[in-house]
Parts: structure tokens; C-alpha cells; sequence
């Protein structure tokens, strides 16, 4: 494995509306080794740009089994052992997602196959890091 490794998967969630009914979306999963914490989720909405959202790896993981997150995002398990729930919230509105269990442990555990837990640093290049941040500043 080699921090140019990305893994992507698509998957169908449910956008829950205020009276409780849903609407189907497709959504776009991102892992990228060089950047080992993060996933990023492209929400496909109509025929405008995706919306994106970058989540901690570990937020979806725990997310699983118990309610996580704090402040813009939470997530926690469906009621019926086969969704997940994921809350959005921005200064443009808040959002519901339900999403299916099974494709999304299995994105997940590929991309814990790539870069195991608590190896994440391993992948992290700190010199282009560094260098990044100082020339931005």
C-alpha cells in the first residue's frame, strides 16, 4: 500500500424530510491514503455540483455502534440495524441522511484494509504538510 491509494464507492441514502418521508440521493464516498483521517462524501443533488462533505473516518466508524459527533455533524445508528443516520448542519439549513449499513461498513472496512488504525501518521507525507501550511501563511 502506498499513500497514493484511494478507494471510492458509490452508494443510495435517503434524504428524510421534515414530515418523515424520504427522498432517494446517490452520494459519492472518497478515501485517499495520503490524507488517512478523512472521507469525503459527495451528496448528488439534481444536476447541480455535488455538495461535499469531509468526515472523520473514525466519526463513520464509531458512528456504527453508538451516537458520535458534536455541532455540525452527528451520527449514530438506525433503528433498524441496517441504516445509518447521519445529521448535517451548516449555516444554509440542516439535513437527515439515512444510509444503508452494509455498503457503507464495507467501504469503510476497505479502506481500514489500506491503512490500518493507528497507522494513519505512517501515510502522512509531514514535510509536504509543513510546507503547504508554512507557504499559505
Amino acid at each position: 500500500m502506498n499513500s497514493s491509494t484511494t478507494i471510492s464507492a458509490e452508494l443510495g441514502l435517503r434524504l428524510v424530510v421534515p414530515d418523515r418521508t424520504t427522498v432517494p440521493l446517490l452520494a459519492g464516498l472518497q478515501y485517499a491514503a495520503d490524507d488517512p483521517y478523512a472521507i469525503r462524501m459527495a451528496f448528488y443533488v439534481g444536476d447541480d455540483e455535488p455538495v461535499e462533505w469531509i468526515f472523520a473516518r473514525e466519526l463513520l466508524t464509531v458512528g456504527i455502534v453508538r451516537k458520535v459527533g458534536d455541532g455540525d455533524v452527528e451520527v449514530w445508528p438506525g433503528t433498524d440495524d441496517g441504516s445509518l443516520n447521519i445529521a448535517l448542519s451548516s449555516p444554509f439549513g440542516n439535513a437527515l441522511f439515512e444510509v444503508p449499513l452494509a455498503p457503507l461498513a464495507d467501504f469503510l472496512h476497505r479502506t481500514y484494509q489500506a491503512v490500518p488504525a493507528g497507522r494513519e501518521p505512517e501515510f502522512i507525507d509531514i514535510d509536504t504538510e509543513l510546507a503547504t501550511l508554512l507557504w499559505s501563511s
